[in-house]
């Protein structure tokens, strides 16, 4: 910051993170390059579909390839930023569990090209898919990219670095941002990826390149959820079908429903559904809804595309919208008390968490693990609260106080003007790579 500057970042709506971090890399807003959320409804597949990883999901010409074209020898190397499977990035590594045919989820990684997969992991050990996501996410998987960065780095010799470290964003979420209130575990968690951060800062200092660092969005602190889908239900709109004595949410067969994430929620009415003025009514009149945005709305806010819904709710300050349309939680899904990111028809905070309720956490979990690797038995890890009061930070709204506000800080001089958009970041990076 002393050497080149900093300035508050304008997050697209919804400031979530593959929104945002395709913003950064189009320099186009989600109703140019269709990321409108973190996962949303394909309506001809009736299917809500999050945490999808194809590049070809993202319309519009990334940073790294504007900046081949000026220069044929220009090289990238993209660690960890989403969507991030296909691309035409030189050398890339991303999440990708093996999912087995007996329920079993092992932690591994996807890599283009797959030697490198291969390499990273011989020498750093597999990539802690478990502290990456769930209640068991820590410093360590940041840790692990930060060093698979620099030894891929020193391999492969790109122009351009990529790497999006996750940690800070979940103490966040579990205890909210830090103040001088907060639970210590906020700040615990600052100087913790502060220490990877400089380590970072540190190795490419060494090798002559100029840094830059980004944030997507910021974390406000939040009392409760909203609960769109059952307020769907109870107004007789969203249907659930029964198995097994457990209910799930039928989208296809539902006259409105609500794809969640964090604080936006996209509304999907169903085919010749014709009271869309008693659906605005209704939805703006839910306890913790600030905006609703129509199709035209939609335009005003830069979020209309094709894949939005025919409404897109944002929260209050204090609220974020949960995904859960049962009624009762015994009937609530099987995976609604399991780390299930691609069943969930929207975005689970809670997966954050170990049950409060119970007892003995460490001790179910390893009866758990007995079940499936001696008994042979597609055993749950039923761990999950339903609590939605539990989550205390939360963030998809762009109107929020500067200080929460996310940031981008150089190593260069930056721009004029207290806050700058971040679709900018794009011609940041290249302004750097080509000295403009």
């Amino acid at each position: 910051m002393k050497a080149g500057g900093s300035r508050r970042l304008k997050p697209v709506l919804p400031a979530v993170t593959t929104t945002v971090q395709s913003s950064m890399l189009t320099g186009m807003s989600p109703s140019k390059h269709g990321i409108v959320a973190n996962g949303w409804y394909h309506r001809e597949q009736a299917e809500v579909q999050f945490w999808k990883q194809s590049n070809a999901l993202v319309h519009g010409e990334k940073v790294w390839e504007t900046a081949r074209k000026r220069d044929a020898s220009f090289s990238v190397l993209n660690m960890f930023w989403w969507y991030n499977m296909y691309s035409s990035a030189d050398y890339s590594v991303t999440p990708r569990p093996m999912y087995k045919a007996d329920g079993r989820k092992i932690p591994d990684c996807y890599s283009h090209p797959s030697s490198l997969r291969d390499e990273l992991q011989a020498e750093l050990g597999t990539f802690p898919l478990f502290h990456f996501w769930g209640p068991g996410s820590s410093i360590k998987s940041s840790r692990w990219i930060a060093d698979a960065t620099m030894l891929a780095h020193r391999q492969t010799h790109p122009t351009l670095t990529l790497v999006y470290l996750p940690h800070l964003d979940y103490p966040l979420q579990k205890y909210g941002p830090p103040t001088r209130s907060a639970d210590a575990a906020a700040w615990n968690a600052v100087r913790e990826i502060d220490v990877v951060v400089g380590d970072l800062l540190d190795y490419f200092a060494k090798h002559n390149v100029r840094p830059m660092i980004v944030s997507e969005y910021g974390i406000e602190a939040v009392d409760d959820s909203i609960h769109i889908n059952r307020k769907l239900r109870e107004a007789g709109l969203l249907h659930v079908r029964e198995e097994q004595g457990l209910e799930l949410l039928d989208a296809g067969a539902s006259d409105a429903f609500a794809v969640v994430d964090h604080q936006i929620a996209h509304v999907y009415a169903g085919r010749g559904f014709a009271r869309m003025n008693e659906l605005i009514d209704m939805c703006q009149s839910i306890p913790g809804v600030e905006h609703v945005l129509d199709r035209d709305a939609q335009k005003q806010w830069n979020i209309s595309h094709e894949r939005s819904g025919d409404l897109v709710l944002i929260s209050d300050s204090k609220h974020w919208f949960s995904y859960d349309y049962w009624l009762d939680d015994a009937k609530a899904p099987d995976f609604a008390r399991t780390v299930d990111i691609h069943r969930k028809p929207g975005y689970d905070p809670l997966e954050l968490f170990i049950d409060p309720a119970i007892a003995f956490p460490k001790l179910k979990i390893a009866w758990r693990l007995f079940q499936r690797k001696l008994l042979k038995q597609r055993a749950l890890l039923d761990l999950i609260p339903l609590d939605t009061k539990l989550v205390r930070g939360s963030h998809g709204r762009i109107d929020q106080p500067a200080e929460i506000q996310p940031v981008v800080i150089s190593h260069q001089p930056l721009p004029d003007g207290e806050e700058l958009p971040c679709t900018m970041v794009r011609d940041l990076i290249l302004a750097s790579l080509f000295d403009v």
